[in-house]
């Protein structure tokens, strides 16, 4: 018995945000999980820059390498987890990890980047508190 797999509706229901942008950067997919961890709605998102969720002072180098990879259909992160601030849309920091992936565009003349994003912003505090510890006793016992 053949299975039918569909991967628009994996896309739109994974645990996983899921978020695609044009060569402008204009949102063209947004799923459920994306919504939770940044706090749009995908109605809120569609058209809109990804300016929604990069932080400010990242922006002026998000859109340098942007428009790189747009201009070369390359990127050097394929294979690689890259770990970012995020902004949430009521204006607190997240810490994403994500992958990326490049998609021919629907004329096949362009390129969409497609990214899968988890929430790291707790693993990271807590490795942010661990840190902390460690050198607060490497420091006492120095001291001793």
């Amino acid at each position: 018995m053949a299975i039918h797999f569909d991967p628009a509706q994996f896309l739109r229901v994974t645990g996983d945000a899921v978020v695609a942008a044009d060569a402008d950067g204009a949102i063209v997919f947004w799923n459920a999980a994306a919504g939770r961890i940044f706090g749009y709605a995908e109605a809120e998102t569609l058209g809109r820059s990804l300016d929604l969720i990069i932080p400010e002072r990242l922006r002026e180098r998000h859109w340098q390498g942007y428009g790189r990879v747009m201009n070369t259909g390359e990127t050097r992160y394929g294979n690689d987890v890259l770990r970012v601030p995020a902004l949430h849309k009521d204006g607190h920091a997240l810490s994403i990890a994500f992958t990326v992936a490049l998609l021919r565009g629907p004329d096949d003349s362009s390129w969409i980047i497609a990214a899968t994003i988890r929430d790291e912003t707790a693993r990271w505090q807590e490795e942010r508190a661990l840190k902390q510890r460690v050198a607060e006793l490497e420091a006492k016992s120095r001291g001793q």
